[in-house]
């Protein structure tokens, strides 16, 4: 039974077939192909043997295997590696089908290919997940055929594996590499100047040369007898919290990614670099109540921590409580700190409503606010008008567009940073404007 389950009719055995049925007709009046009509048909019944005895002669004539990472980086393209191994003594022409997670909805996905006699081979493609969760691998196929190519052997290999999609691990690690490194210039973050110097103490110790003079201890100096120094370090460790809104506004996806998704993949990658240039770093969601509390930390643990909490993390369609997160604010978090909130307005009247509790949060914290341009608008704004369709659609994206200028406009009018961007861009555009508030000392 199992044999049958693994015998497969190649393409060309029905060519074969058409063939000989055509030698058969003919030979009704030709009878010299009648005679040789009959002996092309025991030439491939002998093929056709000797072809699937090749093939099954061997109990484990091929092998393969898949290569994939416990967790997947969401809206990144991830690398899978196929591994194959030909323990025949003749080249085989396969065909390999994987069995993709379902929620990519690729039901076309094969690999053909030659693979010589005891040989491996091995390819890879890539995934790009678009949402966070729990994805489920099948088996893999593979097809083989011999040189004869009449039938081919169905190979079903055990290759069922579950991972998970987390936030862009891939993303926080580029970035992580460049800020270690000092080249984060390289996609796009500017290197800012810093104004003046830091006045956190650190030390008291001996004058040398090159030292700023405008620093000498004088209380030292005359107790020791000896020319002494202020020793100062860069202020470190402030707190930062990145404030998640899980509204339905949230919900709106462009390129194939939730804006929630985009602004979690900017936390991420965000919280890893300040925790790099040794700030505390934290974590708030909230909709219509507060979900998430992660206290600031800088410990090394303390990603992974974040981590899991944005994993877990999807909108729903209540509207937002901003009362209800500067009420919390207000009580948890005491000591003056950046607070940058992913939020996204389209309308002033949006704004309008939640415009008292984000005045509220900039007196007392240095508040970053980051809403979203629409790409897909602009796409339309800067398209060429050809029809009367095209001229109503043009104006009405001019007119949202217009729209979300006046929220800037209106936010700092209030004396509160903004941040405008292109989801795409989230991430740079936010270390960006990390960089400028530690430059100019507002952190």
């Amino acid at each position: 039974m199992n044999f049958f389950k693994s015998l497969y009719i190649h393409n060309r055995f029905f060519l074969y077939i058409s063939g000989i049925s055509l030698i058969f007709l003919v030979g009704k009046w030709v009878p010299f192909l009648a005679k040789l009509s009959w002996i092309v048909v025991w030439a491939f019944v002998f093929f056709s043997i000797l072809d699937i005895f090749l093939l099954f002669r061997l109990k484990n004539g091929f092998s393969a295997s898949r290569t994939v990472n416990d967790k997947l980086s969401n809206s990144d393209e991830n690398n899978i590696v196929i591994q194959l191994e030909n323990n025949y003594g003749m080249s085989l022409d396969i065909k390999v089908i994987d069995e993709i997670p379902i929620q990519f909805q690729k039901r076309d996905f094969n690999y053909k290919s030659t693979i010589a006699q005891h040989s491996k081979k091995s390819f890879e493609y890539q995934l790009r997940p678009t949402e966070r969760g729990g994805y489920e691998f099948g088996n893999i196929l593979v097809f083989a055929s011999s040189f004869l190519r009449i039938f081919s052997r169905k190979y079903l290999f055990d290759a069922q594996r579950s991972v998970c999609v987390y936030p862009s691990y891939i993303q926080m690690q580029k970035y992580s590499f460049l800020a270690m490194s000092n080249r984060l210039h390289e996609f796009g973050l500017k290197k800012i100047r810093r104004i003046g110097h830091t006045m956190e103490f650190e030390k008291i110790k001996e004058y040398t040369d090159g030292d700023d003079a405008r620093t000498i201890n004088w209380k030292a100096t005359a107790k020791r007898a000896q020319i002494m120094v202020n020793q100062y370090q860069d202020e470190r460790a402030q707190p930062i919290y990145s404030l998640i809104d899980m509204g339905r506004s949230m919900k709106m996806p462009f390129d194939g990614l939730k804006l929630i998704d985009y602004a979690i993949n900017s936390t991420l990658a965000f919280s890893n670099v300040g925790i790099i240039k040794g700030d505390k770093t934290g974590l708030i969601t909230f909709s219509n109540t507060i979900e998430t509390i992660i206290p600031a930390s800088q410990k090394k643990t303390h990603l992974n921590t974040i981590n899991e909490a944005l994993y877990n993390l999807d909108t729903d369609f209540s509207e937002s409580n901003f009362g209800v997160l500067y009420n919390m604010i207000r009580k948890k978090i005491t000591q003056r700190s950046l607070l940058i909130l992913y939020t996204n307005f389209e309308h002033q009247t949006s704004l309008k409503r939640q415009m008292p509790f984000i005045t509220a949060l900039a007196k007392k914290h240095l508040l970053l606010v980051v809403f979203f341009k629409n790409s897909e608008l602009n796409e339309k704004i800067n398209s060429k008008a050809e029809t009367v369709s095209d001229i109503y659609e043009k104006t009405i994206a001019e007119k949202f567009d217009y729209e979300k200028r006046l929220i800037v406009k209106e936010l700092e009018k209030s004396g509160i940073k903004t941040l405008l961007t292109n989801p795409s861009e989230l991430s740079v555009n936010v270390i960006n404007k990390y960089h400028q508030f530690k430059a100019k000392g507002l952190i």
